[in-house]
Parts: C-alpha cells; sequence; structure tokens
C-alpha cells in the first residue's frame, strides 16, 4: 500500500476489536509489538483497507466488509493466497505476514501485509506528473500485465486456484447473478448484454492468471521513478484469459466514467499518455503476440462485467454497509457503462 493515499479515522460501522488484533498479530507475526494505532485507507470500495502502526513498524491490513456478502465475494483469502505465490516471481506485489480465516477475531477474515511506500494514483490523467514519466507509467503497466500473464500458474502452487478453460462462461454466470442479485431499477441495455455477451465468447482457450481488477488505481509506482513496485487488490483474480485483463485495463479509452471525459478526451495525447493502440501494442510486444482478434468484445465484456460491479457497491451503500462513503454517488454507473458497451456492440456491427 501508499503513504500518499487520504487516511482517515476507522469510519462509522466498520469498527472491530482492535485489542483482538493486536493480541492476534503479536501472536501470528513475527517480531510484531504494540502499541497499536489505526487508520482506514479511504477507497477499497470492495474490501476496507487499514494502516497499522505500532512498535515494530508500519503494516497494512485488508478484511471483508461489514454486514451480509453476496456470494463469492470479499474473498480476501484468495487476495492473501496469490499474492503470497507471486511473491517469489517478477510480479511486484507486497510481502504477505499472515492471514486470519476465523471471524470470531474481529468479526470477519483479514490478512496483514507489508506497507510498500510509494505512490497511487486516483485520477486516470496523473496530475503533477510530467508527460514523459506519464507515458512510461501507462506503459509499465503493459509490461507488468504481461508478466503476471507470464507467470506458471502449476510452479508457483497456484493450479487449483481456478478452472482452466471455460473462463467467460463462469465469469459471465457470475457477474449475471451478482447484478441481479443488486438491480434496483430494469435496464435495457445491461438486459440487452446479458443475451449478446453469452452468444460471443472468444474461441481461445488460452490460461493464465488473470487479475480481475488490473488499472491505474491498483498500482503502487516508485517514489519517484516511472514504475510499478506493487500491484494490489487481487480480490477478483483467479485462473482465466488474458484478454481479459487486457480489455478491463483498456475501457476508459472506450467510456467515459462517472460523468467525465479522460482518456477519450483530446487532452491524452497532449499529457503524453499513450493511445489505446499503443497500449496494446506494448502488450503485445512485451508477452510475445503478434496481434489481437475480436478487440471489441474485450471491452464490451468488461463494461459489462463492470457495470454489474457498480451496482453492487452501490447496494451496498444503500443497504449503509459500503467500504466507502462514495458508494452512493454510484447511481448511474451501472447504467452509464451498460449503455457505452451496448453502443460499442450497434457501432461493430453495423
Amino acid at each position: 500500500m501508499s503513504s500518499t493515499t487520504e487516511l482517515t479515522a476507522v469510519r462509522a460501522g466498520h469498527e472491530f476489536d482492535e485489542a483482538a488484533l493486536l493480541a492476534f498479530l503479536e501472536q501470528n507475526i513475527e517480531g510484531f509489538k504494540g502499541p497499536l494505532k489505526i487508520q482506514q485507507f479511504d477507497g477499497g470500495q470492495s474490501n476496507p483497507t487499514f494502516k497499522l502502526f505500532c512498535g515494530s513498524g508500519v503494516y497494512v491490513m485488508r478484511k471483508q466488509p461489514p454486514g451480509e456478502l453476496l456470494p463469492s465475494a470479499h474473498q480476501v483469502d484468495r487476495e492473501y493466497r496469490i499474492m503470497k505465490a507471486l511473491w517469489s516471481t517478477d510480479v511486484p506485489v507486497p510481502q504477505m505476514h499472515c492471514l486470519c480465516d476465523d471471524s470470531s477475531v474481529i468479526g470477519t477474515k483479514f490478512y496483514v501485509m507489508a506497507m510498500v511506500e510509494g505512490r497511487i494514483y486516483s485520477e486516470i490523467l496523473l496530475p503533477d506528473v510530467s508527460p514523459a514519466d506519464r507515458r512510461e507509467m501507462y506503459l509499465d503497466m503493459m509490461r507488468v500485465l504481461a508478466r503476471v500473464h507470464g507467470v506458471d500458474y502449476k510452479t508457483v502452487d497456484l493450479e487449483t486456484y481456478g478452472r482452466p478453460g471455460n473462463y467467460y462462461e463462469r465469469q459471465i454466470s457470475r457477474w449475471s447473478k451478482q447484478y441481479k442479485g443488486a438491480e434496483i431499477d430494469k435496464l435495457v441495455s445491461m438486459d440487452n448484454l446479458l443475451e449478446w455477451v453469452p452468444k460471443h465468447l472468444p474461441e481461445s482457450s488460452e490460461t493464465t492468471i488473470a487479475h480481475g481488477d488490473f488499472r491505474l488505481a491498483n498500482m503502487v509506482f516508485h517514489p519517484t521513478e516511472p514504475r510499478i513496485v506493487a500491484v494490489l487488490d487481487w480480490e477478483l483474480s483467479t485462473l482465466g484469459h488474458p484478454l481479459a485483463d487486457l480489455g478491463y485495463s483498456c475501457m476508459e479509452y472506450n467510456a467515459d466514467f462517472y460523468g467525465e471525459v479522460r482518456l477519450r478526451g483530446p487532452e491524452r495525447a497532449s499529457l503524453g499518455i499513450p493511445s489505446e493502440e499503443e497500449m496494446v501494442a506494448e502488450y503485445c510486444k512485451s508477452s510475445g503476440r503478434d496481434k489481437i482478434d475480436n478487440w471489441t468484445f474485450y471491452v464490451v465484456y468488461n463494461l459489462f462485467r463492470s457495470a454489474a460491479i457498480v451496482q453492487g457497491v452501490y447496494k451496498r451503500g444503500l443497504d449503509g454497509n459500503a467500504s466507502s462513503e462514495s458508494a452512493l454517488t454510484y447511481g448511474d454507473e451501472c447504467r452509464n457503462r451498460a449503455d457505452r458497451a451496448w453502443e460499442l456492440v450497434q457501432e461493430m456491427e453495423a
């Protein structure tokens, strides 16, 4: 985690037994010593994240949110497992310290990892960064993504982390169910996608580690250099199809999120941010691919998937158990993403 993201006191509804946490950490992390001071990172819409200041140093804890959880969501134990496995590879991840799957300790499962100093950017236009560094930071995302996909999951004991093959069928089924579980208003574009996406699956059965949320805000960049020192937020990771990650990373070239025209706007080039074509080319170069066929599907699939995810965030906000107070601002995001995805389908078919 980065020290540059905003910290707050532990927010209302997210409190837990801090004495029980301290006792557990002293027993399960070598050299861990109190006293313990805790602050909460702003963000972490899915799994609340906390900075732990203690006598033996600074750590980061990530836990499940309070309240009733949707099936197969908030699997912090899977996050812990994959980052622990990747620690021995060339994929930059924080060092894992301990996992607690006993919810009686603080009320939910949680894990603790090392603090990685660096920069995290929630704003994708990277304010206060030079054009040259912006370009390198974006391109380095593609290099690191290729490294994720290049890991032999069998050699790092992740053979049971997911099921090879049928990735899109399983993902589409999962997010369709989660969307229906969080549905509030009837959205025509989302209903169209629920029918279209399963009928247009790619033929490739290639299987790699798939991060599932590979975007700028989940990267920790070196404090001064334009390179990634840690990849965070592996909650949605599995064994899957690599181009799903790539399409997700390039979504913002194809849609306007939160009512803002950003990577689709004319300022992108003047800021030094690479084009979508340059990003895909860098990934292909780093992963040894010649080209990518059926590109529109990967973008549409990810807009559909992200629409389902933000609908879940918004529903948790309405229910009062979201990880961030900003959850209630997501009200229009499912519709925005679904509408844009359906526009892309119509443009492609025209």
